[in-house]
Parts: structure tokens; C-alpha cells; sequence
């Protein structure tokens, strides 16, 4: 009789056997071996085998169905089978003396693959054992080679995110030169942002995302024509609409982004210039429904926006402006956050300075 050997995998097979009569062990290990199969690891007790396959990690399980003291290969099977992530495809070929057509609908509900009846025919063995091989390896070079695609795609979303958020990077900073001529203004509230994040107990994580979502907050002053954004004076009431829509404009050119930074940079642009007390624009949002991160930018545009020079009045102390503040607490602003500011000394920082 010609010789059966294994089919040709990527990498050599790992048979497990789980059977409680050590002779019948022994056939399949002699038969297995003559067929090049030379990673075997077997048991006679069935309780072992859920330990087995965490060790030793089999390609492919040969189970007796009827043992004798403990579990049976029906509970076997389930336990083997049974895989929260749904990625392992373990293949288990029954090895029965009970062919009847209950046993095989029980055995093949609970995950079994195949059977061989007993007594056993080694050219069937081998032919069903290879067939199950094949049909393992194939599935873990196609989750493989999907796993590789997925961190492609997400690899490639990234960087064209990434590139979309520097570009409007960019755009940011030339909106600040229109109204501030060193364009220091979103580096600042940037830094300024991430000093209260952290001092209110955010973690790095999270200082971080708001770091490099805070320079987005004004992006929609892209589209607020010169005339109101640079006017001297104070705005007229259909000057101050237009101007409240840059909220809008920036979290229209924020949408639909898949990163965080992205979602982040979002809600800043477009809740920045809501109310604690609710009557603040666009959505007039009160309290803790206005975004945590909205409210910290809230804070940091203030405080550099009123210590420095603007088109329509000079720059505050940032003594007066730490006041003013304080006095809009729970009404302006977040009164927690307010009251981090209180504790940090901005005297000493480069922050304040233009």
C-alpha cells in the first residue's frame, strides 16, 4: 500500500490525542508517525485536555467520544471548541465506535469537524486528518492575510488623518496671522489648555489629545470676512451674528473624523463659546453638557485673549484678567476649572508673554 504522507504546510502540524485507553493512543502515534507527523502530544484524561491546548497549542485534535471515569468526549468537545474571540478554528476529527446518525448530529452541533469509526481504517485516518489540516491552514493564512490588510487600511487612514489635520493645522495659523501678527495665539492656548487639563486630574492621555486639538478652536474664522474679524470697533449686532458662525464653520470643517483628535478638535471649535450658565453660542448648552475639553479651551482663549493686543482694545493685565475670570465662575465658566486656574502661577510663565 503506498505510504500517505502530510499534505505540505507552512509549518509542521501539532497533533493532539485525547483518548482513555492508552493502546489506542499508542496506534494513532505510531500510525501518525509513519506518516511524518512528529509533533504528537496525547493524554488519557480527559481533564487535562484544556491545559493541553493552551501548552501545546494543537493544529488539529484526535478525541476518543465514550471514555470512561470523568467527562465524556461530548464535554470535552464543547470545552475545546469554546473560544471567546472566535479566531482559533480547532479542528476536532471523533474517534467513535458509535456511528449512529444522533451521536453525529450532537457531536457536529457541539463544533466536531469529523469522524473516524473505530476500528479505524490508517489510510482513512490519515486522509481525514490531512483533509482537517489543510483546512486549518488555509484559514489562518487567510485570517493572517486579512489581519495584514486591516493594519494597512488603518495604517493608511491614520496618515491620510494625519494629513488632514495638518493641513488644517496650517490653516489655523494663517487665520491667526489676520488678527494677531506673530500667530502665536493657538500655540498658546494650546499650552495653556494642557496646563489646566492636567491640573484638573485628566490623564496624559487625554492632556495630550487636548494639547493638539486646542490650536483648532478658531478654524472657522477662516470663512469671517476681514471687515468684522479686524474691525476696530465693537461689532454692530449683524456683525457679532457673522461672527459667531466661525463656531459652526470650524466643526463643519472638523466633521466626519475617524481619530479622536479629530472628534476633539470638533466639539472645541464648535462649543467653545457656550455658557456655563447656558446662554453662550452656538447651541447655548449649559453645564456639564458643554464638552469637558470645550470648556478648558474656553478658559485658555480667554485668559490669552485678554493678555494680549487685539484689533479693538489693548491687552489686560493678567491680574485684571485673572479676576475677571474668577468673577465668571459658574457663570461664564466651568467654576472647577476656574478654580484650577486660581491655583497655577501664570506670573512666571512664558505663556503670557506675546
Amino acid at each position: 500500500m503506498a505510504r500517505l504522507t502530510p499534505a505540505r504546510h507552512t509549518k509542521p502540524a501539532r497533533i493532539l490525542i485525547i483518548d482513555d485507553q492508552e493502546q489506542n493512543i499508542n496506534l494513532l502515534r505510531r500510525i501518525l508517525l509513519r506518516a511524518g507527523y512528529e509533533s504528537i502530544a496525547s493524554t488519557t484524561n480527559p481533564g487535562e485536555a484544556l491545559t493541553l491546548k493552551a501548552e501545546f497549542q494543537p493544529d488539529l485534535v484526535l478525541l476518543d467520544l465514550h471514555m470512561g471515569d470523568g467527562k465524556d468526549g461530548f464535554q470535552v468537545l464543547e470545552e475545546l471548541v469554546t473560544n471567546p474571540r472566535g479566531v482559533d478554528h480547532l479542528p476536532v476529527l471523533m474517534i467513535t465506535a458509535d456511528d449512529s446518525a444522533e451521536v453525529k448530529r450532537r457531536a457536529l452541533a457541539l463544533g466536531a469537524k469529523d469522524f473516524v469509526r473505530k476500528p479505524f481504517d490508517s489510510a482513512e485516518v490519515l486522509l481525514r486528518i490531512r483533509n482537517l489540516l489543510e483546512t486549518r491552514f488555509l484559514y489562518q493564512t487567510l485570517r493572517d492575510q486579512n489581519s495584514e490588510l486591516e493594519q494597512k487600511v488603518a495604517e493608511r487612514t491614520k496618515e491620510l488623518e494625519e494629513s488632514r489635520l495638518e493641513v488644517l493645522e496650517r490653516l489655523a495659523v494663517a487665520v491667526e496671522f489676520r488678527d494677531d501678527d506673530t500667530g502665536n495665539h493657538t500655540k498658546r492656548v494650546a499650552e495653556v489648555s494642557a496646563t489646566l487639563a492636567a491640573a484638573i486630574g485628566l490623564p496624559p492621555a487625554t492632556v495630550e489629545l487636548i494639547r493638539r486639538a486646542a490650536p483648532l478652536h478658531d478654524i472657522g474664522k477662516v470663512a469671517i470676512p476681514d471687515n468684522i474679524l479686524l474691525k476696530a470697533g465693537p461689532l454692530t449686532a449683524p456683525e457679532f451674528a457673522t461672527m459667531k458662525t466661525h463656531t459652526v464653520i470650524g466643526a463643519m470643517m472638523l466633521r466626519d473624523g475617524r481619530s479622536e483628535l479629530v472628534r476633539v478638535s470638533q466639539r472645541i471649535a464648535r462649543s467653545h463659546h457656550e455658557w456655563w450658565d447656558g446662554s453662550g453660542y452656538p447651541d447655548r448648552t449649559a453645564k456639564e453638557a458643554i464638552p469637558l475639553e470645550a470648556r478648558i479651551v474656553a478658559i485658555a482663549d480667554f485668559l490669552d485673549a485678554l493678555t494680549h493686543d487685539r484689533p479693538y482694545r489693548p491687552a489686560w493685565s493678567l491680574e485684571d484678567t485673572l479676576s475677571e475670570i474668577a468673577a465668571r465662575a459658574g457663570i461664564h465658566f466651568d467654576p472647577k476649572i476656574a478654580g484650577a486656574l486660581a491655583g497655577i502661577d501664570w506670573s512666571a510663565s512664558s505663556l503670557m508673554v506675546a
